[in-house]
């Protein structure tokens, strides 16, 4: 490699373009979404009022939240086409790889054409509405249960619940699910956003770009790491075996997935929201000795490697004492970040410039080919 070239493997400290999405302050240790800390959104806002904020700007008054809520509502029914469509893939596929061939199927259908603000805005609002139903039903015919319809008299975390169980537990679980939603809604040029933004600089369309931003997503370094977590506190076990299975983990130089951050040092700035939200869920459930597993393992991390915990470790047992199948894990970031990656897209569209980047060579210099007949 020559040496006057810098690369930078991974792109990590490099800065690709400009945003207003949202920013990592280390001076307030915290995220932010269009200047607002996460944890103030995550107390004080819906996560309809979040996905507002992200794609307008502005948190929403209460006449457009109706409005928004309202339209979300009534976009929320699959049809028998795509219920059926899911039915058809196998059930060893990840319930990823259903969310991702679901996208691309009503994305097919849709027949997106332009880019204009009003059109992705449109597309966006049909993914947020129709996500939960599709992961809702893939859950639902995995356990050979028969699919529940949406209900429009429900909130976006009712509702879900209500079509993958039946029922709707009590408003603090759904408020913690809620949180989780908050908290995975967004954070920058990570992976997957990056990705929507390659396709979109390409003037491909929305749903091309989510499709795409799925496919990053399901990588279990990136948004399968919540699955990751939960399996690794199945194989740990109780809190008694925790402290030497990871001692033991770090000896033998094992990956333990939910910890350490690139944009991170000093620890996720959206971890003691996650974390207090999973202990109260704990509580409710009965659930403390799962809570106590993963404390005794941080702790560990922490002490002897100096590297804290991401998003992805409270939030994984927080899913799973909620009822949630651990494959489905992943799938329910992709109902939370449809509010990223299109704010997202829609700012790459607004600003857009094909994102087209160099590589250094390091192969073979220039050779001569020898015929077939002479090479032996």
């Amino acid at each position: 490699m020559s040496e006057t070239v810098n690369v930078k493997k991974g792109l990590e400290g490099v800065v690709v373009d400009t945003t207003s999405v949202s920013k990592v302050m280390p001076e307030i240790y915290s995220l932010t979404y269009r200047g607002y800390k996460v944890q103030d959104l995550s107390e004080y806002c819906s996560f309809e009022e979040v996905v507002y904020l992200m794609w307008h700007g502005e948190l929403p008054t209460a006449s457009e939240l109706a409005t928004f809520v309202q339209a979300e509502r009534n976009l929320r029914p699959i049809g028998d086409d795509l219920k059926n469509l899911i039915t058809t893939i196998s059930t060893d596929a990840h319930p990823m790889d259903v969310v991702r061939t679901a996208v691309s199927f009503i994305g097919a259908n849709a027949n997106p054409e332009g880019s204009s603000r009003e059109d992705n805005l449109a597309w966006a609002t049909d993914l947020l509405a129709k996500l939960p139903t599709i992961v809702a039903a893939d859950t639902r015919r995995r356990r050979g249960q028969d699919v529940i319809d949406p209900d429009p008299n429900l909130g976006f975390s009712e509702n879900f619940f209500h079509m993958c169980f039946g029922e709707v537990p009590d408003a603090e679980l759904v408020k913690a699910f809620d949180v989780s939603l908050i908290l995975y809604a967004e954070h920058s040029f990570n992976a997957s956003t990056f990705t929507s933004r390659v396709i979109t600089s390409t003037l491909s369309d929305l749903y091309s770009a989510v499709t795409g931003a799925i496919g990053a997503l399901k990588g279990a370094l990136h948004g399968g790491a919540n699955e990751q977590v939960m399996y690794t506190l199945q194989e740990v076990g109780k809190p008694d075996t925790a402290t030497q299975w990871m001692q033991q983990a770090l000896k033998e130089k094992r990956k333990v997935m939910g910890f350490g951050h690139r944009v991170y040092k000093q620890g996720d700035s959206r971890v003691p929201t996650m974390k207090k939200y999973a202990l109260a869920i704990a509580e409710k459930t009965d659930n403390q000795a799962l809570m106590q597993t993963a404390q005794a393992l941080e702790d560990v991390m922490v002490s002897e490697k100096g590297i804290y915990p991401n998003l992805d470790f409270p939030t994984g047992p927080a899913y799973y004492m909620l009822g949630f199948d651990i494959p489905m894990f992943t799938p329910i970031f992709v109902m939370a970040r449809i509010s990223g990656w299109a704010a997202h897209i829609i700012e790459q569209s607004e600003n857009n410039r094909i994102i087209r980047p160099l590589s250094e060579y390091i192969g073979e210099g220039e050779r001569q080919v020898t015929p077939l007949s002479a090479r032996g």
